[in-house]
Order: structure tokens, then sequence, then C-alpha cells
């Protein structure tokens, strides 16, 4: 894993994407499948880091707005999108339904208040919009964002912690959230959503490949095949289409 940019912002806000690999790519269709017609917008990027995202969305509609809480991060993002929003996804700057599609990827595990985040996803997803959520699987057998130890963060992929008691845990990676099923379906609850698809995703191990490629190349189709198995429960990410319903007056 490489190291971070900036440790202190990482272990508060996770690495954004700062490349697009076959990973990438694959989530990528991933979402234009989920998305529909929903493609051609308006779309939020929820999360946007430095654009990765908006830099290939962008190819397909120009009504699309990528948000962040970190300026430094927008700044970069520039590059490839100009309608750029500072704020927090507790708290979204935005109209009640403006939205026909939100793409939140990897980043609710990094809010301060998730239930809230989810809630004002759906306050500004227009009826008939889709979110679409990627976060990190409690069942993985990997903290993929490192520990806090003895005072200090150390990065990698680090074993077993997923597994310990949640208070354990927490204490161990105090710095992001790790969802279950259950967990997530808790912060809907009681919110005009119905749900299109839920599973579990390997990664593409493309870190792997860049160093062994066959062996890689091996790991990444058994993992994928694996999502077609009850054994997907120990993937990486959950992978969540979740569309708000229309609320009858």
């Amino acid at each position: 894993m490489p190291k971070p940019r900036n440790p202190q912002k990482a272990a508060l806000r996770g690495e954004p994407s700062y490349v697009w690999r076959e990973g990438q790519q694959r989530r990528f269709k991933m979402i234009l499948k989920s998305a529909g017609d929903r493609i051609t917008g308006p779309i939020l990027v929820d999360g946007c880091g430095v654009g990765t995202y908006l830099q290939h969305l962008g190819r397909l509609t120009d009504d699309l707005v990528g948000l962040d809480i970190e300026f430094e991060r927008l700044q970069e993002a520039k590059v490839h999108h100009d309608s750029l929003v500072a704020g927090e996804g507790e708290g979204l700057p935005f109209q009640p339904e403006t939205f026909q599609l939100i793409l939140s990827h990897e980043v609710l595990e990094h809010v301060s208040d998730d239930r809230a985040a989810i809630k004002e996803i759906i306050r500004t997803l227009k009826p008939g919009g889709r979110l679409i959520l990627f976060c990190p699987n409690r069942g993985y057998p990997f903290e993929t964002h490192g520990v806090y130890w003895q005072g200090h963060y150390h990065f990698g992929n680090i074993p077993i912690v997923n597994y310990l008691p949640r208070r354990w845990r927490d204490r161990l990676a105090p710095h992001v959230n790790i969802y279950t099923r259950r967990g997530l379906e808790q912060l809907f609850m009681g919110l005009p959503v119905k749900y299109i698809e839920r599973t579990i995703i390997f990664g593409a191990y493309d870190n792997i490949i860049a160093r062994w490629p066959r062996l890689g190349r091996l790991l990444r189709g058994f993992l994928q095949w694996l999502e077609k198995t009850p054994l997907k429960v120990f993937g990486l990410s959950h992978f969540w289409v979740v569309e708000k319903e229309t609320i009858p007056e």
C-alpha cells in the first residue's frame, strides 16, 4: 500500500483515488449500469476527492457537481471539473430533490455522523433518483485503513482487526467505520427508499498485479468469482444501489 501524501488527513478522511486502473474501471462500469438514464444528471459526487470519478462522469454529462470537505483536494479536482463545492456530507448545501444520481464512493466510513449523511443524500435525491454506495465490509479479513497504536497511525492492510469485538476494533481504528449489512440497513431505517441491489464485491488487486502479474491476476479472478457464492461475505466493499421512493401526498 503506498504511503499517504498526508498521513494525518488520510487517517481522518481516507485517501482519494489518484490513478485510474482496472479496479476503478470495473467500479465505473457498475455505476453506469446501475444509473441507467440518470447518468445524464443532475449528478452529485459526494466526497469527490481529487476528481477521478468526476473526470470520467464528465465525459457523459455536464450536469455534474463534486463536493468534498477538503479544500486542497478540490483544488486538485479543478483540473478535471469546474463545478465544485466545499461542504460536508452531514449538511449538503443543496435544495431538496436536486439530484437524479448521487455517488458515494468509499466516503461514508469517514464522516462524523453516517446516519445524518444518509438522510441528507435521500433528502437531496429526486423521487426515483438513486444513490450508488460503496463502503467497507466488516467481513473483509483486513482493515485497509491501518490502525492507531501507541499514539501513531500505522497504515497498511492489517489482518484480523475487523473481526475483533466492536469496542476493541474501534479503539484500534477510531478514524474509520466499517459496516455489516444490518448496520447499513439501520442507516436507511424509516427513509423512503427501496433497495435495487445489495451485494459485496472484492477488490481488483492492482497493486499486487503490478508486482506479480501472473499471481495477481489469478488472485483477482478467483476472488471476483467468489462474488457469485456465499463466500462474498468476505469481500472488500458493500455495493448498494438505493432508490428514493415517491412519497404519497
